[in-house]
């Protein structure tokens, strides 16, 4: 769980923090193993800390808006295109890593229904583990292979479509989502409840603590969106009670959630059998319900797929929109290309940005794997936050008059704690990440220097 094993150690596919204390490779990223609960849980604690900081830097901003817009009204234009450019880096994986995921149970959805598709276009293209089937066997080695994922590509595209049409989002749709997922972990949790196998747990922390940070590294990606509790500032009568009360309810919420789905998982197959899989919960009760007793779990089987296919839907759909506006606010800000920021003469959408932010996550969807797009996702999100909680200190000393509807308690100690936490699990993806992560950032230092900084509404005043 939250693990990926290659063949030979190598340096790329180590965590960074293990390289730096023992200048030893690994064969692939540590899997957290049952402990994977103790990451959720380390993971939720970090959230906590981020959470506050965004809240008291949306609460300066009267408002609403995304990490770019608070930036740029407080901390000027170079910062603003850092984590502007970070956003695109955060959304976009974010969305690659839900569309392999979808694809992936569209594949299960499929095969309940007895139909099995030729298997080069209905995986990635990418596979550094390889392919293999519930009974261990190699379907394809590890490397690049022929074939294109196409269920990924199209569920960004068909989306990308209702996102350039126009649609507004309405609490009582998200809310009736919110239920079918829920109800779809708590059917989970109880049909496997009366499965789980205690020898299983042992150990329960099979590659220690560096194997803990690294569940907590990658299993990060599914808490995004936790942070638009915190711009809730201005709508609150009593922002500096209700907001942290708030936020850790949300917390709380997804921990238990997410944590009953990792002790009941990791208890009803071995761990190692599933890392790297895009559909763990759906196998490992496909597992289960070839076993004695076990043909009822076909039908929980079904509901988890629903639940989990419309949960993913809802979440590409918020995030492909999220993207769009930061392409379309960049774009009005004279920091990338006007054509992005045109409006659709019909529809009154970003009709490029959305089109753009469609191919961007929908090509690479087609090609790479959940774990190397989920780690990319990761690092920009936790880099976004440390910007954030950065910000709050640099404000909390320039602009100390400022209002503030929600000031994060403690003085300096949850921003420092957000940025030490966030840095930690950073440093838990593998080196291979942040040489990526560095050349996706100098990328965009560059066009800032050479062309944005040029081209934007501040251009004139130097």
């Amino acid at each position: 769980m939250a693990g990926q094993k290659f063949d030979t150690p190598e340096v790329s596919n180590t965590p960074l923090i293990h390289y730096l204390l023992t200048h030893t490779a690994m064969a692939g990223r540590p899997g957290a193993g049952p402990a994977l609960a103790l990451s959720l849980v380390l993971v939720a604690i970090v959230c906590v800390f981020t959470g506050l900081c965004y809240a008291e830097l949306a609460s300066m901003i009267p408002i609403a808006g995304s990490a770019y817009t608070y930036t740029y009204a407080t901390l000027g234009e170079l910062v603003a295109w850092i984590i502007g450019w970070d956003l695109i880096l955060e959304y976009a994986f974010s969305n690659m890593s839900v569309s392999v995921g979808f694809a992936a149970h569209i594949e299960a959805l499929l095969e309940w229904f007895g139909l099995h598709p030729d298997l080069k276009w209905i995986s990635p293209a990418y596979l550094p583990t390889g392919l293999q089937d519930l009974a261990g066997k190699d379907l394809y080695a590890p490397g690049w292979h022929f074939g294109f994922n196409i269920p990924a590509f199209l569920v960004v595209m068909v989306l990308t479509v209702v996102l350039v049409r126009g649609i507004r989002e309405s609490a009582r749709t998200n809310n009736i989502l919110v239920l079918v997922k829920i109800i779809a972990i708590l059917t989970f949790i109880g049909a496997a409840a009366s499965f789980i196998k205690p020898v299983y747990w042992h150990p329960f922390m099979p590659n220690g603590w560096t194997g803990m940070l690294s569940g907590g590294s990658i299993i990060f990606f599914t808490y995004i969106g936790f942070d638009s509790v915190s711009t809730a500032a201005e709508e609150c009568n009593k922002p500096q009670r209700d907001l942290p009360f708030g936020i850790l309810a949300t917390l709380v919420a997804c921990t238990l959630l997410y944590g009953g789905v990792a002790i009941c998982l990791s208890g009803i197959v071995p761990w190692q059998s599933i890392m790297g899989d895009g559909a763990p919960v759906v196998n490992a009760l496909k597992r289960l319900s070839l076993e004695p007793g076990g043909h009822n779990l076909r039908w929980v089987e079904l509901v988890v797929l629903i639940g989990a296919m419309l949960g993913m839907i809802s979440s590409i759909l918020v995030f492909q929109l999220g993207q769009a506006r930061v392409w379309f606010a960049m774009s009005r800000d004279g920091l990338l290309p006007k054509v992005f920021g045109k409006i659709h003469s019909r529809y009154r959408t970003p009709a490029v940005a959305t089109w753009v932010a469609g191919f961007v996550v929908g090509i690479p969807a087609g090609l790479l794997d959940i774990g190397t797009v989920s780690n990319l996702s990761n690092i920009g999100t936790l880099f976004a936050f440390v910007l954030v909680s950065i910000a709050v200190l640099i404000l909390r000393y320039r602009e100390p008059e400022r209002p503030r509807s929600f000031r994060a308690p403690w003085g300096p100690v949850f921003p420092v704690l957000s940025i030490i936490f966030c840095i930690m699990l950073m440093m838990g993806l593998e080196v291979l990440t942040w040489e990526a992560f560095f050349i996706w950032l100098f990328t965009g230092l560059l066009i800032y220097f050479f062309y944005s900084r040029h081209r934007s509404e501040f251009a004139g005043m130097r």
